[in-house]
C-alpha cells in the first residue's frame, strides 16, 4: 500500500507513453467523431470529457484506495451537494440536514420543502463514544419534535467537522442508525479533505466535497465532486448532471489535478499552522471560544483522534473577539492574511463570519483557514494583530 503523498502524485495519471506528457492537457470539447450508433465513451461535452475522466479516477482513488469507487465532478461544491439531495428525494421523502452546517443550507431547505420534500433540521450528537449495547439517540431530540428523526427519512446529509462550528461527529455510528432505519447518508467531506478522513471507509454512501477549498487549494477553482462505492448511486447522480448541465470545465478540471500533486504536502503544513495558531489563542484573555479538532481541550477532540487521520484535523481555527467592531480592528490589522471567505487556499484567509447572516454565530466569530506560511510568521501576525485591535 503506498502512501498519501506518493498517492496524490500518480492518482489518475494515464500509463507512460514515449514523448507524452504525464498528465495530458485539457481536452476542450462540444462534440467528438461519432460515426454510426451514439455510443462510446466520449459523445457530447456535456456528457463526459477525458479531462473529467482523469481527474474523477484520481479522486476516486484518494476517497476510496483499495476499494473501486466511483466519482462525478461538477462545477461547484453546491452543484455536487444538490446533485445529491435531488437525485435521491423525491416529493413525500424526509432528509435530515444539520442544524449547524454549511449556511446555504437554509436556503437548500426552503427549496427541497417547495418540492414537497419534508425536511427535519437536528443538531447530531457530539457524542463520542464508541458503539456499545447502551441506548442512545442519533441526533440531539431537543432541535426536533420527532423520538428519532430518522425514522423513515431517506437521507441523512452529515457534515464532519462543520463549517464553521468544527463540531466532529461519529460518521459510523450514524452511518449503522442511518442504515437500520432503510436511510443513505451522505458525508460533506470538504474541510477534512479525503487525506484527513475517509467517509465511505466508515460507513457512508457518498462523500461530498467542494474541491474550490483544501482540494485544489489555491483559489482560482470552482469545482466539486461525489463519490461513492455504489454503481447505481454513480448513476443517479451523473444523470443529475446531465440533466441540469452542472458539469466542469476542463481547465478547471485539469487545474484541479494539477494541483492534486501537491495535496500532501498542504494539507501537513496547514495542519501544523493551524495546530499553532489555535494554541496561541488559547492563552489570549480577549479570545473566547477557540476551535480546532487536533487541541487536546478541543471538546471534539477524542473523536477527531479516533476517526480522523493522525495530525490531519484540518486548516480552520476558529475563535471569538468580543464584539463586531473588535473583530474588524483585528482584520484590517492583518498583513499576511487575506479578508476572505473560503478556506484551505494556500494564502491564509479569516473573515467575520456573521457578515453573510447565514450562521449562527456571535457578531465577533472568526473563521480562520491557515495556509502554508511559516507558522512562525503568521502566529507572530496574529499576536500582533490582537495587540492593535485592543486599542
Amino acid at each position: 500500500m503506498t502512501g498519501d503523498g506518493t498517492r496524490v502524485v500518480r492518482a489518475g495519471l494515464p500509463e507512460p507513453a514515449a514523448h507524452e506528457p504525464a498528465l495530458p492537457g485539457p481536452v476542450f470539447a462540444a462534440h467528438f467523431h461519432l460515426p454510426g450508433e451514439a455510443a462510446g465513451p466520449y459523445t457530447y461535452g456535456r456528457d463526459n470529457n477525458p479531462t473529467w475522466t482523469r481527474l474523477e479516477a484520481a479522486i476516486g482513488e484518494l476517497e476510496s484506495p483499495g476499494e473501486p469507487a466511483h466519482t462525478v465532478a461538477f462545477a461547484s461544491g453546491m452543484a455536487a451537494i444538490t446533485a445529491v439531495l435531488f437525485s435521491q428525494l423525491r416529493a413525500g421523502d424526509a432528509v435530515v440536514l444539520p442544524g449547524d452546517g454549511y449556511q446555504l443550507l437554509p436556503a437548500l431547505r426552503t427549496r427541497l420543502e417547495s418540492y414537497g420534500i419534508e425536511v427535519r433540521t437536528a443538531r447530531l450528537s457530539t457524542d463520542d463514544r464508541a458503539s456499545t449495547s447502551a441506548p442512545h439517540t442519533p441526533v440531539d431530540r431537543a432541535h426536533d419534535a420527532r423520538p428519532d428523526v430518522l425514522d423513515g427519512a431517506r437521507l441523512l446529509w452529515i457534515e464532519t467537522p462543520s463549517n464553521p462550528g468544527l463540531d466532529v461527529y461519529d460518521i459510523r455510528r450514524l452511518a449503522d442508525a442511518a442504515h437500520a432505519r432503510g436511510a443513505l447518508v451522505a458525508v460533506d467531506n470538504t474541510l477534512a479533505t479525503p487525506l484527513g478522513q475517509r467517509p465511505l471507509d466508515l460507513g457512508a454512501d457518498f462523500s461530498v466535497a467542494s474541491g474550490t477549498k483544501a482540494l485544489t487549494g489555491h483559489g482560482d477553482v470552482l469545482m466539486g465532486y461525489v463519490s461513492t462505492r455504489d454503481p447505481a448511486l454513480a448513476d443517479g447522480v451523473r444523470l443529475w448532471r446531465k440533466t441540469v448541465g452542472a458539469i466542469p470545465g476542463p481547465m478547471e478540471s485539469w487545474l484541479a489535478h494539477r494541483s492534486l500533486a501537491t495535496l500532501a504536502l498542504r494539507v501537513r503544513q496547514q495542519a501544523e499552522g493551524a495546530m499553532a495558531l489555535a494554541t496561541a489563542l488559547a492563552d489570549r484573555p480577549e479570545v473566547t471560544g477557540v476551535r480546532h479538532p487536533g487541541l487536546p481541550s478541543d471538546p471534539s477532540h477524542a473523536l477527531a483522534v479516533r476517526q480522523m487521520r493522525p495530525g490531519r484535523f484540518g486548516c480552520v481555527v476558529s475563535f471569538v473577539l468580543p464584539d463586531r467592531a473588535h473583530a474588524e480592528r483585528f482584520l484590517t490589522a492583518l498583513t499576511l492574511v487575506d479578508d476572505a471567505t473560503s478556506f484551505g487556499g494556500v494564502r491564509s484567509t479569516a473573515e467575520r463570519r456573521a457578515r453573510w447572516g447565514g450562521d449562527d454565530v456571535p457578531e465577533g466569530f472568526i473563521r480562520f483557514s491557515v495556509g502554508v506560511e511559516d507558522p512562525e510568521d503568521l502566529v507572530a501576525d496574529v499576536l500582533r494583530a490582537l495587540d492593535a485591535a485592543k486599542a
